[in-house]
């Protein structure tokens, strides 16, 4: 039989790759530790789901910064010690992130700043033709005895927001430490803002509004029934802790709502990296679902959650031109230097 121009192209291409493999592994040496990072993140990642089906989610951040800070350091067997440092000092700015959050978040009902109670409320009716969503939501889809389907996605959509960005942090961290510190100047700046909105305007959430302990009289009653999704799911651990976290929680630190911003912020910093048109339109839905299921639980009115959007819009204009107007400055000065090379 005749050799066709792709048979002569594949034997080519044969021919060729066998030095070329040698000439790689010459100048790129084999990662012997690869195989041993890989079954060191499965086994971990299969601990954490054990003992989040067993004891619940971690939520407090000082367990989260150690269980964030083991699967970097899994990430990281075999690298240099010039990147153990660099861990060493990220993981410190980290931790060093959410206390400053900690700290400002739970002080801030003590700044002395005057409550809003009835403001959020009167703008979600002004949205809303003289409607108040939470109380709507409710009366329509809420039964005290029943949990439907949607309950399951709005307790699950709710709880990822102790998830998700942690996995960001953690994953970036591992493949690509230039897009995790993209994502922590990002990720810091909308906590900065958000820090700073809670201590000057401290914000009745609805279900407080509408609890009689409170003696706001703004809402009818509401249920703020977040954990019943998870416990119908036998996740009653997860839920118990929250339950308790919820005790020491500032519950007036509701503007903006950090729920309705780490929803859009994960999936808009990945976004890019989707190619696929109607992809991206899906990945886009899960903000919403969060948006809903904040009101559905009366954790937040929508107006907290369209202040939290803007908050993440507006960090990422502003590192997205500081970061372009970098790269000119940086190719400005690298012509400048190869001209004055040329001339000398």
């Amino acid at each position: 039989m005749p050799e066709t121009n792709a048979d002569s192209a594949a034997l080519a291409a044969e021919s060729l790759s066998a030095p070329a493999r040698l000439a790689v592994t010459s100048v790129v040496p084999s990662d012997r530790w690869r195989f041993a990072r890989r079954i060191s993140i499965g086994l971990y990642v299969v601990g954490y789901v054990w003992w989040f089906v067993a004891n619940g989610l971690i939520i407090d951040r000082i367990s989260v910064a150690i269980s964030v800070g083991l699967f970097i350091a899994i990430g990281h067997l075999g690298r240099p010690l010039r990147r153990w440092a660099w861990l060493i000092f990220d993981v410190l700015c980290y931790c060093v992130m959410w206390l400053a959050y900690e700290q400002t978040r739970g002080g801030a009902d003590r700044a002395g700043f005057p409550l809003q109670v009835e403001a959020p409320r009167n703008i979600d009716r002004f949205l809303f033709f003289g409607a108040d969503p939470s109380v709507w939501m409710q009366r329509h889809f809420y039964e005290a005895q029943s949990i439907h389907w949607y309950d399951n996605v709005a307790s699950a959509t709710y709880f990822s927001h102790f998830i998700f960005p942690v996995i960001a942090l953690a994953a970036l961290w591992v493949i690509s430490h230039r897009q995790w510190a993209r994502f922590m100047k990002r990720f810091a700046t909308l906590l900065f803002v958000a820090c700073t909105m809670f201590v000057l305007l401290p914000t009745v959430p609805p279900w407080m509004a509408a609890d009689p302990k409170h003696d706001y009289d703004i809402l009818p009653h509401l249920a703020r029934h977040t954990g019943r999704g998870f416990s119908s799911m036998g996740l009653k651990g997860f839920v118990n802790k929250w339950n308790t976290a919820l005790d020491w929680g500032n519950a007036i630190a509701a503007m903006p709502s950090l729920h309705a911003s780490f929803a859009l912020f994960v999936p808009a910093f990945f976004l890019p990296l989707i190619k696929p048109k109607w992809l991206k339109a899906l990945v886009l839905t899960f903000p919403l679902i969060m948006a809903a299921s904040l009101v559905y639980f009366g954790e937040h009115y929508v107006i907290d959650a369209l202040v939290g959007w803007a908050i993440v819009g507006a960090s990422f204009l502003f590192w997205g031109w500081f970061e372009r107007r970098q790269r000119r400055v940086r190719a400005a000065r690298a012509l400048a230097t190869l001209s004055l090379g040329s001339s000398a």
